[in-house]
């Protein structure tokens, strides 16, 4: 299998990696909004199957034998270890993907600031649709599927109520966020960001990577490196959840995929569904619910709306 990687490799050239790096770039983009899932661009721009395929075969045996490649014996046994999680394909689309989110979270942090009803309105328009286009692809014909459904809605809706506030930001919960966040990532439909506003972390950790953005660049042009330390621990935790991630709740929801197809997809959809109170609370906690701030979150929520159904056409033939 390395060898026919490498082989590959060779004939793609660096304008295939390039391609690859700006389809991350897109999946980020999606991922960093709350509405179109980084899985459903995947699927989109036809790399979900190797995005999966090299996700659940990273492995702890597979990562100990690229570790030892820094012992020069073992160095050719990591370069197969690497080839055989397709790794050079996750760290191209890895880059694309942190682009993205980094330059997407910054202009975030300023609208969530300055213009924070039309950014939620925004996001409920993109949770909507969402949720309108993928109830389409599954069907309520079992009483299994009924009862996941319910589920799924009972469980979003409570969550993105004031237990999300009461979760707090603990190291902990940063932890847990990160683990959930990546695996929503690798799943058409629901987004790592929805996720993140129902567990109440979404502002925090926009706010967090940008900062910590601006403090590392602040550092390499002379500045205080004790300004990093904070931030980086978050951000440090919530990947280090994602990795966490990646070797338990993706390959879990994989098996769920595999034998309980229907009712695992109703339960995620449920999810969006039970999610459109998310945005609505947020709002609630800057402003009053005047005839302005509704025009405003409607019309904001309507350009979200748009949005996904664009995406959704380019989607009309893939089956989730």
């Amino acid at each position: 299998m390395a060898g026919d990687v490498r082989t590959g490799l060779r004939a793609d050239g660096v304008r295939t990696w390039i391609v690859v790096y700006l389809k991350g770039f897109c999946m980020g983009a999606a991922d960093a909004v709350p509405g179109v899932s980084g899985g459903t661009i995947a699927l989109i721009t036809g790399i979900y199957e190797r995005l999966i395929g090299a996700v659940t075969a990273i492995g702890p045996e597979r990562v100990l034998r690229v570790v030892k490649g820094v012992k020069p014996s073992e160095r050719p046994d990591a370069r197969d270890a690497f080839f055989e999680m397709d790794g050079l394909f996750l760290l191209v689309l890895g880059t694309g993907i942190f682009t993205a989110v980094a330059t997407i979270t910054r202009a975030l942090e300023f609208t969530l600031e300055h213009y924070t009803v039309e950014t939620f309105g925004f996001f409920f328009g993109l949770i909507a649709a969402s949720a309108l286009v993928l109830y389409g692809e599954v069907r309520l014909d079992t009483p299994g599927r009924v009862a996941a459904a319910i589920a799924g809605f009972v469980l979003a809706f409570l969550i993105s109520g004031e237990a999300a506030g009461n979760l707090g930001g603990s190291y902990l919960v940063v932890l847990v966020a990160g683990a959930i966040a990546v695996s929503a990532m690798i799943l058409p439909g629901i987004s790592g960001s929805l996720l993140l506003i129902l567990l109440g972390q979404y502002e925090r950790m926009v706010t967090t990577l940008s900062v910590f953005i601006d403090s590392v660049l602040a550092v390499l042009t002379g500045g205080d490196v004790g300004r990093v330390v904070e931030p980086g621990i978050v951000v440090v935790t919530f990947v280090t959840g994602a990795v966490i991630g990646l070797f338990t709740i993706s390959h879990v929801v994989r098996w769920a995929l595999e034998h309980y197809r229907e009712a695992t997809l109703v339960f995620l959809v449920s999810l969006i569904v039970g999610a459109l109170r998310a945005p609505i609370v947020e709002v609630s906690k800057e402003a009053a619910w005047t005839t302005e701030v509704v025009l405003a979150f409607a019309a904001a929520g309507v350009v979200g709306a748009v949005a996904v159904v664009l995406v959704d056409r380019y989607a009309a033939d893939i089956e989730y």
